[in-house]
């Protein structure tokens, strides 16, 4: 099944998964049973993917570096086990569309290909079903009503995001790693109370805030022993009205983006203090717009600001800043793992399979970046790219190039044929000019082939 993922050409459904591989004449039952029950046990597939992406990364950083975020996947059928009517993010700013769907918490691992300072892949080590909460009908009864805003709690996002936040620290704690600190980047939809009142232990975050979020400053000792203590100090100005004073300098912070080491001018304030968080002191991180040209002689545009908290105080700025910045890889993989791998085009509405088969595909495309990351110092030469690609040196291997090396491999291996004799030959072929008869051209063609054949028996 796991080849069949890599392997599909079409709709990367189970049947699709079993043409792929070559089963299409054998029984299919199976297949459809493995997802359903106790039969596969996902978190014990994800637990290998994240203690092998850990051994790869532990000397290579003192910290473990994580990412959370959640994705919808489309659907159709409106007897599928939790879907339902979900607001779409990829919808115009001026309107809320909504599509009917599933949602997923994912938390990914960055495995570090060089160094702290370098590229880096978010490596899924859990992908986690959140169903949205049916509403009652009208007609329900006040115990009914109770029941539900009761799960409505327990079944939010945040509330399940931190919940698998907890399950992972718990998962490094077994595995050996008490001592390394946890580091969690987030966007703005889990940077809050839920989720900062109930972080555990040896985990900090780092995530985004509002601009006009009011912050305060740490509170005064009080002299007397009397009447409550104070949580809040005075209100600070806001991380927007922060960022336009002069009364806060920039420190410049380099931190790897985009393919090189860049410098970024960061506002640090520390010793704050938010209402969601409660008493946990923060610090807040506001960095510059980058500015940047369309074309070299288009004018010069900026980027939106970034306006981060983070509960930790002692950790550098530098490793804080480009923490988050890694975490734009778990949305790289979300584009791939759905529009690439497929995961949530399976055509399935049990509740079981429901939950297994996307955490089955996203499982499949981590092993896959941690198998290409092994063999990266002494992958063979790939097939080189179309003609109207540059040639250039690539600094990043991308997951289509994975899958298409992994394609080649395995028909090359089926059919017996070595694609690289084809692309010597035609580059022989171009040497000689163009040939008035196209038949002559597929003669001398046919000659080559037979010469290789003859030599290889």
């Amino acid at each position: 099944m796991a080849h069949g993922v890599i392997s599909c050409i079409g709709r990367c459904t189970i049947t699709g998964m079993l043409t792929a591989s070559g089963n299409q004449f054998k029984d299919w039952s199976a297949a459809y049973r493995i997802f359903k029950g106790q039969r596969m046990n996902i978190g014990a597939i994800f637990s290998e993917i994240r203690k092998d992406v850990l051994r790869q990364n532990r000397s290579k950083s003192e910290y473990i570096y994580a990412h959370m975020d959640d994705t919808l996947l489309r659907k159709r059928g409106k007897k599928i086990f939790g879907t339902g009517w979900l607001r779409d993010p990829l919808g115009p700013p001026f309107c809320n569309n909504f599509i009917w769907g599933q949602r997923f918490v994912q938390l990914s691992v960055s495995l570090i290909e060089k160094d702290i300072f370098g590229p880096s892949r978010a490596i899924p080590v859990d992908f986690k079903h959140c169903p949205p909460t049916r509403k009652p009908s009208k007609n329900a009864t006040d115990a009914e009503l109770a029941l539900y805003r009761e799960r409505q709690k327990k079944e939010k996002m945040s509330e399940v995001g931190v919940q698998r936040v907890i399950a992972l620290r718990k998962s490094l704690d077994d595995d050996g790693y008490k001592n390394k600190q946890l580091i969690l980047s987030v966007d703005g939809s889990y940077t809050n109370g839920t989720v900062l009142r109930k972080l555990p232990e040896n985990v900090d975050l780092i995530g985004r805030i509002r601009k006009d979020s009011k912050i305060y400053s740490l509170p005064e000792e009080q002299q007397s022993g009397k009447g409550r203590k104070r949580y809040y100090g005075e209100e600070l100005p806001t991380p927007e009205e922060i960022r336009q004073s002069a009364d806060y300098p920039y420190l410049p912070v380099e931190a790897w983006a985009a393919g090189k080491l860049r410098t970024f001018n960061v506002k640090v304030v520390k010793g704050i203090r938010w209402r969601k968080s409660g008493k946990r002191n923060l610090m807040l991180l506001i960095i510059r717009p980058v500015c940047y040209r369309l074309t070299k002689k288009s004018k010069l545009l900026y980027r939106a600001p970034a306006y981060l908290i983070s509960t930790n105080q002692d950790i550098d700025i530098a490793l804080q800043v480009q923490a988050y910045i890694r975490r734009w890889e778990i949305e790289v993989g979300f584009r791939d793992q759905k529009t690439l791998m497929g995961c949530g085009q399976a055509q399935i509405r049990e509740k079981s399979a429901v939950e297994k088969v996307p955490a089955f595909v996203s499982a499949c495309y981590g092993m896959m970046l941690l198998a290409s990351h092994k063999v990266q110092s002494k992958r063979p030469t790939q097939l080189p790219g179309p003609k109207w690609y540059v040639n250039l040196k690539k600094q990043r291997t991308t997951t289509g190039d994975i899958i298409n090396r992994y394609r080649v491999e395995n028909w090359a291996q089926s059919v017996k044929i070595n694609f690289s004799d084809f692309v010597n030959i035609e580059k022989k072929l171009s040497k000689c000019g163009k040939l008035a008869n196209p038949a002559f051209s597929f003669f001398i063609l046919c000659q080559k082939l037979a010469k290789l054949e003859s030599l290889d028996k």
